[in-house]
């Protein structure tokens, strides 16, 4: 009896090693996706007074600067079909790259890190004739570019401003918001779903790398498509962060616009970690949190970052999902 219970359990052991360890099996990044949003919703519940007072300021914010968000918006969607052409030797249907850079923004708030929007793009890249291998390469090629641009706008605008952000100005009488605690958690979400991508993005980077190469030679040998893809990706970063500092005037924020964009710089660099749709939940608390430093109080940062939601999401939502279902039935995508 002994002995069959030792070939038992030896069995049993041999079927535990053919498993996979318990935190290989957990949906890491399914977890990471759905933290934030939840940590934001008690948030809502934790600071509510203070989100009724942003959204009531907000219902008295000047129009004019409300129209000239709105304005740098539809300049955004411009700024990415222009790097978009700057990444591809081929001559792409002006009109017909725009609408779909239109429907991509409204497709990348549907789906989790950008997924939508590559996918629009790619499909339209491949209704344009490149192979699926090219198109891989110029959305690549455009995602670096504008990487690069971001970082060193950063940079520039932090060496030329360097108390543009005050860590200091979150808390209250030295104590810390309890705001931020959630921040911070959202903040550890964005690392464990960054560490958890790093392979796959190996892996992507690996299969079409020679292809890449040969793209990024091709393109910069043209002046007129590396003027295209840094004008555009230098222009997309500017555009959303005009965004912002148009809406922090229309709240009448004595707060410098050059902090106010090194805000928003800093802020998406660290909801882009995140995998979430259109960076819902990861975004709003960075952005909150990075205009809090910047030296708004935390019911104008609340406004502003709703006043930005609402002119680069809520409002073209509905028309971006119009245009992504006609350039489909017209078979451009």
């Amino acid at each position: 009896m002994r002995w069959g219970a030792t070939r038992g359990g030896a069995g049993d052991r041999v079927d535990r090693k053919g498993e996979k360890p318990m935190w290989r099996r957990l949906p890491v990044r399914q977890i990471c996706c759905v933290a934030p949003l939840l940590l934001v919703v008690a948030l809502v519940f934790w600071r509510w007074p203070m989100v009724d007072s942003g959204t009531a300021q907000l219902g008295s914010a000047d129009r004019e600067w409300l129209l000239l968000a709105a304005g740098a918006a539809v300049l955004t969607w411009v700024c990415s079909a222009t790097a978009q052409q700057g990444a591809v030797l081929e001559q792409l249907p002006p009109w017909r790259l725009l609408a779909t850079s239109f429907a991509a923004s409204a497709a990348n708030h549907i789906l989790p890190a950008g997924v939508g929007g590559n996918a629009v793009s790619l499909r339209f890249l491949v209704r344009c004739g490149l192979s699926p291998s090219r198109s891989a390469a110029a959305l690549t090629v455009r995602a670096v570019a504008g990487g690069i641009v971001r970082v060193a706008l950063l940079l520039v605008l932090l060496l030329a401003f360097p108390h543009a952000l005050t860590v200091h100005r979150v808390g209250v009488h030295g104590r810390p918001d309890n705001s931020l605690v959630i921040g911070v958690a959202v903040l550890v979400c964005a690392v464990v779903a960054g560490l958890a991508g790093v392979r796959r993005v190996r892996t992507m980077l690996r299969s079409f790398l020679g292809t890449l190469a040969t793209d990024v030679r091709a393109v910069h040998g043209r002046s007129a498509r590396v003027a295209a893809l840094w004008a555009g990706s230098l222009a997309f970063p500017v555009a959303h962060a005009a965004v912002l500092v148009a809406a922090v005037r229309a709240l009448h924020a004595p707060v410098p616009a050059a902090h106010v964009a090194v805000a928003y710089l800093a802020g998406s660099a660290a909801a882009a970690l995140l995998p979430t749709p259109g960076g819902l939940g990861s975004l709003d608390v960075a952005l909150g949190l990075a205009l809090v430093t910047a030296g708004t109080t935390a019911v104008v940062a609340t406004s502003a970052v709703l006043a930005y939601r609402l002119v680069t999401v809520w409002l073209p939502l509905v028309p971006g999902v119009l245009v992504l279902a006609a350039l489909v039935r017209r078979r451009v995508l």
